[in-house]
């Protein structure tokens, strides 16, 4: 999900680094700019770096505004007004980067050369110095995002059917079983990347200028430096983390692959090959918890349905939001402003566009927090609930941190806190805020554990992939005639699969990502499904649990939620090694704890690959 951040941090979300990595960056990604006019001193610096913090959380904070009207409210006027708020603080932003530099030779208290870090890396995605260049790139940007929200896929017209919006897409890929509706639906949605496609050529071109006359090599050397070790350290561990785990989804993969070829047939899901994307519950393929109801997993006596329960009741969008609130007080939390009921968005409005992408916001640095979610009564939406209101409570948390350290100390933190919370939505949970009447027994945990595989296992490789993309796009690995083709042959060997159709570089297919158009990094929500186990081990054992953990929930322990605080309340004043150390006493992502998590359903779907003669890998 997408945390819109705080101030300064609009165009991209900030992804704080420590404060040795200027010593660490290779000459190959970064290149410090040239230092002019006298010695400088400390007293200068800590001048800088005082009106640096000021501008950019004024001009940030009306940004964020902007941006908010803007996504709520989607018209060529808003587009405009949010494209030249942007365009005021992307300037700034690579005005005090190109500026800071002049400080590189100081010896800075530990807490001003952080800040001298943050300022630096706080360009994201660079505008060139040229200002009819600047203006280009805000209005590309905006307009991406905006084309994002406003597009539909519109069946033809012998159907009788209205166009569709992305909301509407998903809920046919998630229910439908028809795979001529599931074909349609996925190319129907796919077609609004293609007019994207030249003007995020130019994007990319712009951004690599601006990252370029910052010292930088592209942009994804700016991403990739944004993690308190060098650039290619930090992309090797990516590789290393998901070698980890890649076994796991690789029998999680064979078994859908098997079951989907029993519901339909040899012709459609080939035995060895990879899978359609299609059939896969989403619209990107990126979770399958959508397809849970065609594997042959032994159902629990006692399941249940959690969007059954939940309709039943007749709960509302906002009766959802209140259980996730709910959670947090549980452990200690103050309650959300009464601001956040008035201001947030919670259902699709009828007589306007939106960007529907589930979000969280802070507009004041103080206590105008917000969700904007076009919110539908499902336990997939019960959970992103609790999802997005962990970035609320994290961003309450460091309010009272130094404008430059109002943020997760990596910007996959930010991510994994609301999903730690979203993994203690367990059976037990339910159970205690009265959803479900019996928990169901232990001895039935493989179809839980399925159940999840679906959503957190199945996410790893495309977490990964969609950066990997953009930084190979970004060097100029990938030239622009080859966007398309890149784009799968990295979904085919990460995610072992297909398009339903052929594609040609007439397509965009990465523009029907959110993300990609919107120009949010998304290697953060890999590292959140790593970083998330280990919260949640470390919380577990701080609330004295010792059973298996995926029956955990920190719900109503406000012992754990001291714990979660005291890492929150960091903000982005510590390297992330050092808030991660605060929480679970480890300084290393470990995905060990994700591994032994599901342990006991690696060996269930060995022994049913097996059994059903399912081949792993395609």
């Amino acid at each position: 999900m997408k945390i819109a951040a705080v101030g300064w941090y609009l165009i991209l979300g900030c992804v704080c680094a420590g404060p040795v990595l200027t010593q660490m960056m290779s000459a190959q990604e970064h290149t410090p700019a040239k230092q002019q006019g006298s010695v400088p001193t400390v007293e200068e610096a800590k001048a800088f770096l005082d009106d640096a913090e000021a501008r950019l959380f004024d001009l940030g904070n009306k940004a964020q505004r902007a941006a908010w009207v803007q996504e709520n409210f989607i018209t060529d006027d808003t587009n405009q007004i949010a494209a030249d708020a942007g365009e005021i603080v992307n300037t700034l932003t690579v005005e005090l980067a190109k500026k800071a530099h002049r400080f590189d030779s100081l010896k800075l208290p530990p807490v001003m050369a952080r800040k001298m870090l943050l300022v630096k890396l706080s360009v994201g995605f660079p505008a060139p110095s040229n200002a009819a260049e600047q203006k280009e790139l805000a209005a590309i940007a905006t307009s991406l995002a905006g084309d994002y929200g406003k597009g539909k896929w519109c069946p033809p017209a012998a159907v009788d059917a209205k166009c569709l919006d992305i909301t509407a897409v998903e809920h046919i890929l998630a229910t439908s079983h028809d795979p001529e509706e599931l074909k349609n639906a996925w190319i129907g949605w796919h077609a609004i990347g293609a007019p994207m496609r030249r003007r995020y050529v130019r994007l990319v071109e712009l951004g690599n200028k601006g990252s370029r006359e910052l010292g930088y090599s592209d942009v994804g050397g700016i991403w990739r430096s944004m993690y308190d070790m060098p650039p290619d350290q930090f992309a090797k561990e990516t590789d290393r983390l998901w070698e980890q785990l890649q076994p796991l989804y690789q029998s999680l993969h064979a078994y859908v692959r098997g079951q989907l070829a029993k519901k339909y047939g040899a012709a459609l899901v080939p035995a060895k090959g990879p899978i359609p994307a299609q059939l896969l519950g989403n619209p990107w393929s990126q979770e399958w918890n959508n397809v849970y109801s065609l594997m042959d997993s032994p159902k629990p006596a006692q399941s249940y349905d959690l969007t059954k329960i939940l309709r039943d009741r007749h709960t509302d969008a906002r009766g959802m939001v209140k259980y996730g609130e709910g959670f947090f007080t549980s452990l200690g939390f103050v309650p959300l402003p009464p601001t956040f009921w008035e201001r947030s968005l919670f259902t699709k409005p009828l007589d306007r566009e939106v960007i529907c992408h589930a979000s969280a916001w802070d507009l004041d640095s103080k206590e105008d927090l917000r969700v904007k979610m076009c919110i539908q009564i499902t336990e997939e939406d019960f959970r992103v609930i609790h999802h997005e209101l962990g970035h609320n409570f994290y961003q309450r948390a460091y309010e009272n941190q130094p404008p430059l350290f109002q943020n997760s100390a990596n910007d996959g933190f930010h991510e994994a806190v609301g999903d730690t919370i979203a993994l203690s939505v367990t059976p037990e949970y339910l159970k205690k805020i009265g959803l479900i009447e019996t928990v169901p027994a232990s001895s039935e945990d493989t179809d839980y554990l399925l159940q999840l595989a679906l959503e957190k296992v199945a996410f790893l490789p495309f977490g990964l992939l969609v950066d990997k993309w953009r930084w190979e796009v970004f060097s100029g690995q990938v030239k622009p005639e080859e966007y398309n083709q890149a784009w799968w042959d990295l979904r085919l060997k990460y995610q072992g699969i297909v398009p339903p159709v052929q594609r040609t570089e007439a397509d965009f297919d990465p523009g029907a990502k959110f993300h990609v158009p919107g120009n949010v990094p998304y290697m953060r929500y890999f590292l959140a499904r790593i970083l998330q186990f280990q919260f949640q081990r470390a919380l577990c054992r701080e609330a004295g649990y010792s059973g298996p953990l995926h029956r955990c929930s920190i719900y109503g322990n406000k012992v754990a939620g001291e714990r979660l605080n005291k890492m929150l309340s960091l903000g982005a004043s510590k390297p992330w090694p050092e808030a991660l150390e605060v929480l679970t006493g480890e300084r290393q992502l470990d995905a060990s704890a994700l591994a032994d998590y599901f342990a006991p359903l690696k060996t269930w779907l060995d022994e049913q690959n097996k059994k059903n003669n399912y081949p792993v890998g395609w």
